[in-house]
């Protein structure tokens, strides 16, 4: 069921954000170095390759070998950020069609979900601790330097909470502190449910 899961993951997950950059580049007029900097900018592309990376190393990794349950779970609830902040703040933003929506679904819904399942049906939970939280903060704090960094200069922001030149920094920083207050939350639930569903399992 492992390398099953696997498996999907690798083909929904590659073929989502190859067809994505295909689909920016399409319909971009920027230059191919600057339309690639922003597709990289992206939180859910950032984080859905991770995904497909993790899986696509498990899909040949030896069976046998047990996974770390600490990077799953990061994965795991970095990818769910990526999923509920869209359905709860960005979905209305905009109405793709065709292969769009298709992709859309694909990075926003679909493999967050999967991801999700894949957790608490088969992911090992054994030995999540409180201490792990502020190793996985360190990924979404970089990224957040990154992109006001670049933005200050590049005058882009991939998201329109993160936009400085409209909300200013200051309530650019209230808007980030709630996000990350959000992933906290998330991450002491998954790290309860874990070991919960580990006891179970024992």
């Amino acid at each position: 069921m492992k390398r099953f899961f696997s498996l999907i993951f690798v083909i929904l997950g590659w073929f989502a954000i190859i067809m994505q950059y295909i689909l920016m580049r399409n319909n971009s007029e920027l230059a191919l170095p600057e339309m690639t900097i922003r597709f990289f900018s992206y939180f859910t592309i950032l984080t859905n390759i991770i995904v497909a990376y993790h899986f696509t190393l498990q899909l040949f990794r030896n069976s046998e070998k047990i996974e770390n349950s600490g990077i799953i779970t990061a994965i795991t609830v970095y990818i769910l950020v990526v999923g509920l902040i869209y359905q709860l703040i960005l979905r209305s933003a905009w109405n793709p069609v065709g292969m769009q929506k298709i992709v859309d679904e694909l990075l926003h819904s679909i493999i967050p979900f999967l991801a999700l399942l894949y957790w608490i049906f088969i992911a090992n939970k054994k030995d999540l601790s409180y201490k792990l939280i502020p190793k996985w903060t360190i990924y979404p704090l970089l990224y957040l330097v990154f992109i006001l960094t670049r933005g200050s200069f590049a005058g882009f922001y991939p998201y329109p909470f993160v936009d400085v030149v409209k909300f200013g920094y200051s309530q650019v920083f209230i808007n980030s502190l709630y996000i990350l207050i959000f992933f906290i939350v998330l991450s002491v639930v998954f790290i309860i449910v874990g070991n919960a569903l580990s006891r179970q399992q024992t």
